[in-house]
């Protein structure tokens, strides 16, 4: 839908934080009702911010979805990590998620809080998620444990896989926002690119497909992008995935190439869904020992420190 450009219309940024694999990506594909953001069950699969958009006529919400919070073990664990804090700053609302399943506070989400501690004068929900998953009990032990360390704007238990309670987030966070413009056109669900979403697409069957620490070890790099020059021709698409280790390019080639066909074969189902073109999706696994401590290969994947 259009936004208006009347006094009455509301917009602003709202991130999205908790520890890894506490659903963030799956909520933000609920809340759009579109998958702009890769899953995945592996912990520390989003690494880097992106934001999606929701616009009706009278506001415009911009969610950004963030890295999981975590003790950063290389330089691209610090990128992630540094993504993750400064989403706090500068926004006009944060969701904190937390796990339906954990009524025990663990350390990474001891060490969010303390960021949040830190935060004032930005409305903190709580959004309890996996509640399809927990003891309903569960809930009420939790709200218990977190109130006591956080003044929460309001606490929404959902389930982003189910979508239960998800618009009643959209509700809250229209009640806090102030008036302001539309930031992108009302047409867009994501600010990134067509060719990072096919790059972001390849990982995500990585890391479906691949176990242990192979998909962690993992980049990908669009090298060649080319759209059809004419209607109902192909679009060409090439790219470089990087793994730490000899070893790993062997597992994500498989054998006689059977695993680097299933991801590719997957991967275009996703692309030709995404873009409506017909897609010739090539794939090459290249070793780069150490990839994600060297500071030019991360920026060449798009993770600026």
């Amino acid at each position: 839908m259009k936004g208006c450009n009347n006094m009455s219309h509301k917009s602003g940024f709202v991130t999205v934080i908790g520890r890894p694999n506490v659903g963030k990506s799956t909520l933000i594909n609920a809340l759009t009702e579109e998958k702009v953001a890769i899953t995945s069950p592996k912990p520390q699969t989003t690494r880097a911010n992106l934001k999606a958009i929701i616009t009706e006529k009278d506001y415009q919400i911009i969610f950004i979805d963030t890295p999981g919070m975590h003790k950063p073990k290389s330089k691209l664990g610090e990128y992630m990590m540094q993504s993750a804090q400064q989403s706090l700053s500068e926004v006009d609302a944060i969701l904190y998620m937390y796990d339906a399943n954990d009524v025990i506070l663990n350390i990474a989400d001891s060490n969010i809080i303390r960021y949040l501690e830190e935060v004032k004068n930005t409305p903190i929900f709580l959004i309890i998620n996996k509640i399809d998953s927990a003891p309903k009990e569960n809930i009420l032990r939790i709200i218990e444990m977190l109130s006591e360390k956080i003044k929460f704007e309001s606490i929404i238990p959902i389930s982003a896989l189910k979508s239960d309670g998800v618009k009643l987030i959209v509700k809250d966070i229209v009640n806090v926002l102030k008036e302001g413009p539309e930031y992108f056109p009302g047409n867009i669900l994501t600010d990134s690119s067509v060719r990072d979403i096919c790059a972001e697409i390849i990982r995500e069957k990585i890391l479906s497909y691949t176990n242990e620490e192979v998909p962690h070890g993992t980049g990908v790099e669009i090298i060649i992008f080319k759209e059809p020059e004419r209607k109902g021709g192909l679009c060409q698409i090439e790219a470089n995935i990087y793994c730490d280790k000899t070893s790993h390019k062997g597992i994500l080639i498989g054998k006689q190439g059977a695993m680097l066909k299933r991801i590719g074969s997957s991967a275009r189902r996703d692309m030709e869904k995404l873009t409506g073109f017909h897609i010739n999706l090539k794939l090459w696994v290249k070793v780069k020992e150490d990839w994600k401590n060297d500071p030019n290969m991360l920026k060449d994947l798009g993770y600026k420190l």
